[in-house]
């Protein structure tokens, strides 16, 4: 070690615990990137997401690997190895013959050096071995189990699909701001900076890059001609119909991209309220408004608990893009499939009933809501959709006339695409006029 930086798969297996215990990625990763050298921060990070994404594959091979588990204090050399067998089985990068010895360094530099035997031992069996073939379909497809039973039970003749676009790598998507380029003069900017893209299908002002660069090598990104959003976030935009002097609210923000789009879309709007619960998370709404020049009226508030923040005045546009299992964007945030557990799926569909309820009641007679998730799970979707009409029977169900996703009799549903855009739900709903 030099300069006080640790080794990084001793890093690695930090954050891998971490993240066990219940930390995401984005909580525990910034810190660990501090612990390593600068030229190490990109493998940092991809030994991260790539240990966490093939997780339940590398943690049964491990498991067989081993005569019994290790000790609770000892379980970073658990994770240590899982870093490890990830490089050996998954990483063209990586020279296989210097993980072990690296591992075994890395092993002594986290305090364990009784168990650099061991490190050593299963890796070089790991080493010399195939990779087994999976036992069963949690460890095949690298999900946990409640995941592929409730995905095979929802989607019985897209499951497989679906798990194996989770374990893709997203590409990168933007969104062009339309008060500043048209996507074909974008597009040109582009390929003058010889950066590879094509228009998105669905979204009008997206391009997806063949290959991610960072932002900084896009022309004019930190003058805000474009944002880094995904296509199916972006179909917000073209669902809510707004007009200039409309008020239009989106309930829960952070980190600001659907608010700037809202605003690229329409510059003429009466105002634009952006709320999130998460005093965190709303510096990051800030930053997105200021570097597109653009402005709205930010809250830190339960958007549900309306009498907390609300002025009394209602709104002609609502976009309610709700807390949800996240199962949509695995492959952006492969740690969901060791945060998320199935007994979150009926307390978030209670909050997502209860914020779209709360919204209801202050959207104006004639206006629009749209309901938004990016989960692949019908509990959290289009049943929210016929719950709440059950309860309101004067909504009014709009049915958009688009030719993406899934119509399931309430809403539309995107599934994963390893090709292009996330998994998401939309319904959009309007409140008659007295």
């Amino acid at each position: 070690m030099t300069g006080g930086h640790q080794p990084i798969r001793a890093v690695a297996a930090g954050v891998l615990l971490s993240v066990e215990q219940g930390q995401s990625l984005s909580q525990c990763l910034p810190s660990a990137l501090n612990r390593v050298g600068d030229h190490e921060r990109a493998e940092l990070q991809a030994l991260c997401y790539g240990s966490c994404r093939w997780f339940h594959r590398l943690d049964a091979e491990l498991g067989d690997r081993l005569n019994k588990p290790l000790r609770k204090p000892d379980r970073i050399i658990h994770h240590l190895m899982l870093v490890a067998l990830f490089q050996l089985r998954f990483s063209d990068r990586a020279a296989t013959y210097a993980v072990v010895n690296e591992a075994v360094e890395a092993c002594r530099a986290l305090g364990k050096p009784h168990l650099t035997g061991l490190v050593n031992g299963v890796l070089r069996g790991a080493q010399r071995d195939e990779a087994p073939e999976p036992r069963d379909d949690p460890a095949r497809f690298s999900h946990p189990r409640w995941m592929v039973d409730k995905l095979r039970h929802n989607w019985p003749d897209d499951w497989q699909g679906i798990l194996e676009a989770n374990n893709t790598q997203a590409p990168m998507t933007l969104r062009v701001n339309a008060r500043r380029f048209t996507r074909d003069q974008y597009l040109a900017l582009l390929d003058d900076a010889g950066i590879e893209a094509t228009p998105t299908r669905f979204a009008p002002h997206g391009l997806q890059l063949a290959r991610p660069v960072p932002v900084d090598r896009l022309p004019w990104f930190a003058d805000g001609a474009v944002s880094v959003q995904d296509e199916a976030a972006q179909l917000c935009t073209t669902l809510l119909d707004l007009a200039p002097g409309q008020r239009v609210l989106d309930a829960c923000a952070a980190p600001g991209g659907k608010t700037c789009a809202i605003l690229e879309a329409c510059d003429a709007l009466a105002e634009v309220v952006a709320i999130d619960e998460s005093a965190d998370r709303l510096p990051r709404v800030e930053e997105n408004l200021e570097r597109l020049d653009l402005v709205a009226t930010l809250k830190q508030a339960d958007a549900a608990r309306i009498e907390d923040w609300w002025d009394g005045d209602a709104f002609d546009r609502i976009l309610l893009d709700v807390p949800c299992s996240a199962t949509g964007v695995i492959r952006r945030h492969p740690d969901i499939k060791l945060l998320r557990r199935e007994s979150d799926i009926v307390p978030l569909a209670g909050i997502q009933l209860g914020l779209l309820n709360a919204m209801w009641s202050i959207l104006k007679p004639g206006g629009r809501l749209v309901y938004a998730t990016c989960s692949v799970f019908p509990q959290e979707n289009h049943r929210i959709i016929q719950r709440f009409r059950k309860q309101c029977a004067d909504s009014i169900l709009v049915e958009p006339e688009v030719t993406w996703g899934r119509d399931t009799g309430a809403g539309r549903q995107l599934l994963p695409n390893p090709d292009s855009h996330d998994g998401f739900f939309y319904a959009v709903l309007e409140k008659p006029e007295p």
